[in-house]
């Protein structure tokens, strides 16, 4: 699976995109061809900078609220995807870039993502502890305490 679509990335894309780029330098000529490409990776920085900055301040804003920014990291991705694609020459991964601009697209990936992350919160309000294969409970006696603090802890 992983392969195949390796394989479509690599190879299947840019075979495609000299295809259109042929197609539409027949049919506009080469040199606005050209002027059509630098544009769209123009328009493209710009948009990232734009969304870009928008994402990450929604990002932020969910983090300092407390709430898990699983639907904002997906915006975020979908943002910095869009740009890649508008940066990268060609009229396919253009229109991909794009369309990854729009608003009701990129809420729809973050809400995809969400629906894929669990979290467990810790901590003594955390609630009782489900049993798992990847957890590990430990007694009292199983571990030590040491006085030596963290330097990424704030000193009591």
């Amino acid at each position: 699976m992983i392969r195949s679509a390796l394989f479509v990335l690599l190879v299947a894309v840019p075979i495609a995109e000299i295809a259109v780029f042929l197609v539409v330098g027949g049919a506009i000529g080469t040199l606005p061809t050209i002027a059509l490409i630098i544009l769209t990776a123009l328009l493209g920085a710009t948009l990232l900078k734009r969304q870009g900055v928008s994402a990450l301040t929604r990002l932020k804003a969910d983090m300092d609220a407390g709430r898990v920014p699983a639907g904002a990291i997906g915006q975020a991705v979908a943002v910095a995807v869009a740009g890649v694609l508008l940066l990268t020459p060609g009229f396919i991964t253009d229109a991909i870039g794009f369309l990854l601009f729009v608003p009701g697209v990129r809420s729809a990936i973050g809400r995809r993502m969400a629906s894929g992350i669990k979290v467990h919160q810790a901590g003594p309000s955390a609630g009782p502890r489900q049993r798992g294969a990847r957890t590990i409970d430990l007694d009292a006696d199983d571990y030590q305490r040491q006085d030596d603090p963290s330097p990424w802890q704030e000193p009591r």
